[in-house]
């Protein structure tokens, strides 16, 4: 017999008995679905994240006043001032921007509504260091920094609060009675990590340290923290030496920390990447169950068909055409139950990435390994029974019968 016939066989043999191919496929189908779903959702939720992290700037580096030994990474009293940026801008060949800030929780309020919002001093820079981009209006200028204006820049959360559906261009809003002019609305950006990046209001950062924070120092402006951007991503670790021998220079000590967003999008990969794996680990058991489930099921199929095998072989099969007729039908229950499991995994990955933002993905690779997986598992569970049925002896099964 050969091999087209011996799957007809095996496809009309498993035909006859619906209910117990499902059910046998069952354990397959559920194993391939929750693979394929737990690799597509773990990618989506590492895209998600990372997309997140990126949208904080490109080529990120945070300068924090405070040591790594000091709590908190906060000093006792802000070590950093307006200068050091200018600094390094100036002496830091791989930076191209900086965006040194000032921020407070503070009131902001027009007319008879009021919220709190971070109200941020900064320079115009800011737009580039933090991929930031202004959707209604503009941001403020070099010109109005370096005059100290009162002009204003919403985020998306404190406009909606105030103005509602309202355009706020050229509106008085008062941020510690002082009027400020709103000039613009930023994009909406979301959070991350539990930071609400729409939630801010930004100024000039000479206008917050001197009209609204208060901020005064003999040795300059004192400053929160710097934002950074390298070059490139390349230049990430030379502008962060750079930046470090420039303010221990400068302040005599190393009393800053520097932070890298790359840092953070590499240990998210790592972590997510890790997890993914764990989860289709945990979901491929479901694959061995299914595995187990084929072997009893024909095991069992290979008692009822005795007198069958014994017939076969009475007119000549030989072992060998046994053996490969019941693994064709162990292999046709596994990538059958493999198909069909990855087509409720794709489908169920498609589902999550249209209610949720993660934007799930299923990728080729998955898609064949779990197949490929599924048919190996026929293949290698189909063997036993497989090699019991060849192994009858035809007198003593045709007896049994």
């Amino acid at each position: 017999m050969n091999i087209v016939e011996s799957i007809k066989m095996a496809v009309k043999t498993l035909a006859a008995n619906k209910l117990r191919s499902s059910l046998t496929m069952l354990g397959i189908i559920i194993g391939n679905s929750s693979v394929i779903a737990m690799i597509g959702i773990g990618q989506g939720v590492q895209n998600y994240t990372l997309a997140q992290l990126e949208s904080y700037g490109p080529n990120l580096l945070n300068v924090f006043p405070g040591s790594e030994d000091t709590e908190g990474f906060i000093a006792e009293e802000p070590k950093l001032v307006l200068s050091d940026a200018e600094a390094i801008i100036t002496q830091a060949p791989a930076v191209k921007k900086v965006a040194p800030q000032i921020s407070s929780r503070l009131a902001i309020s027009y007319q008879n509504l009021s919220t709190q919002a971070n109200i941020t001093g900064t320079t115009p820079d800011f737009l580039y260091v933090r991929n930031a981009t202004v959707v209604n209006g503009r941001f403020f200028n070099l010109s109005e920094q370096t005059q100290n204006a009162l002009v204003v820049v919403l985020g998306s959360d404190p406009a909606r609060k105030l103005f509602n559906s309202n355009n706020p261009i050229g509106k008085e809003v008062q941020i510690n009675n002082i009027s400020f002019q709103v000039i613009g609305v930023m994009k909406s950006k979301g959070s991350v990590g539990g930071m609400n990046q729409d939630d801010v209001v930004y100024i000039p950062i000479a206008t917050m340290a001197t009209q609204v924070d208060g901020r005064i120092s003999p040795y300059g402006i004192p400053i929160d923290s710097i934002e950074v951007s390298a070059k490139d991503k390349q230049s990430i670790s030379a502008a962060s030496f750079q930046i470090t021998n420039l303010l221990t220079r400068r302040h005599g000590k190393k009393d800053f920390s520097i932070t890298a967003n790359k840092s953070f999008q590499d240990l998210v990969s790592q972590i997510t990447g890790t997890l993914s794996l764990l989860l289709a680990a945990i979901a491929s058991i479901s694959l061995l169950v299914g595995g187990i489930g084929i072997m009893n099921i024909m095991l069992v199929s290979v008692t009822e068909r005795t007198q069958e095998i014994g017939l076969r072989k009475a007119i000549g099969a030989t072992q060998q055409a046994i053996l490969s007729q019941f693994l064709i039908e162990a292999v046709i229950l596994s990538v059958t139950g493999g198909l069909i499991g990855t087509g409720i995994g794709i489908g169920g990955t498609i589902i999550v990435g249209l209610l949720t933002p993660l934007k799930p993905g299923v990728s080729a690779t998955a898609i064949a390994l779990a197949v490929g997986v599924s048919g190996s598992i026929g293949l290698i569970f189909g063997v036993v029974p497989a090699r019991r049925a060849a192994q009858l002896d035809p007198i003593v099964a045709l007896r049994s019968a």
